[in-house]
């Protein structure tokens, strides 16, 4: 493992291009952080997450906007080996994190033993939107990344039924004055991986039961191999499934939903000019 030092100096440096300038468009853009926020940094252990941990601490320290930071671990139910190696890293890394344990694992398993990935995710979201209010916070920070974005539309259009995406911020219905960000939203995961690689760190993934049985046989497994695939025929396939969810050409759909209530184009057909 190289120093947090190191990590740092290789973030702004090496991987300025690939990794702190998509971070920096994404804030941007999308407004993200602003004056005085007090930012939970949700850490699962894994890769992801951890980075959007350092990229935050980079620009605290040296960005325009004044903000807080504080870094959350929910552990769902982690086993000792694992909570053990996520408390290595963050310590190596110079990161002061607060963790907080629940039973999530167990419970989702109880209510859904097929499929717990989906009530694992809800209950985790929303314990982690209740421990960020209690420590003072008005946003939570996801480490959701590009390659999570476009699997998500793919996964929607194919299993859901729907064109839905992932949202670079929202406001949560739930919990008033509370907003969800995800800061690595252009940042690539191979990218990511390469990082971490050569910086000689290594994290965990999921870490529940379930996912190391099924791993093979999720749908987001099934999409990601989808995707190497398509790859070969067009290289930016990638940029074209996200390119699609900004020009969305209303006038062409059968339907879309706006404000809850679902709108057919049958409802403007008699208006339209040829």
């Amino acid at each position: 493992m190289k120093s947090y030092q190191e990590v740092e100096h290789s973030l702004i440096t090496k991987f300025r291009k690939d990794i702190w300038r998509p971070f920096m468009k994404a804030i941007r853009d999308y407004d993200l952080v602003q004056e005085n926020d007090h930012i939970a940094v949700c850490i699962s252990g894994g890769k992801d997450s951890v980075l959007l941990a350092k990229c935050l601490e980079e620009l605290k320290r040296h960005g325009k906007t004044n903000f807080k930071l504080s870094f959350l671990i929910m552990d769902p139910g982690y086993q000792e080996e694992t909570k053990k190696k996520i408390k290595e890293n963050l310590e190596k890394l110079n990161l002061e994190y607060h963790m907080v344990s629940s039973d999530i694992f167990e419970v989702a398993n109880k209510l859904n033993p097929e499929h717990p990935c989906y009530m694992c995710a809800r209950m985790r979201r929303g314990f982690l939107y209740q421990k960020a209010k209690d420590l003072g916070c008005n946003k939570i920070a996801l480490g959701h990344h590009f390659d999570d974005v476009i699997e998500t539309i793919l996964l929607s259009m194919f299993y859901g039924g729907e064109f839905k995406t992932m949202l670079p911020k929202l406001k949560s219905k739930n919990f008033e004055g509370m907003e969800l960000i995800r800061p690595l939203y252009f940042v690539r995961e191979e990218v990511i991986q390469k990082f971490w690689q050569q910086n000689d760190y290594h994290f965990i993934n999921c870490a529940c039961e379930f996912s190391k049985k099924e791993h093979t046989l999720s749908k987001r497994f099934e999409i990601k191999k989808l995707l190497e695939t398509l790859r070969k025929q067009n290289p930016r396939i990638d940029q074209n499934i996200f390119k699609s969810s900004e020009k969305v050409n209303l006038e062409t759909l059968l339907s879309f939903v706006q404000n809850g209530e679902e709108i057919s184009f049958l409802d403007c057909y008699e208006e339209t000019k040829n």
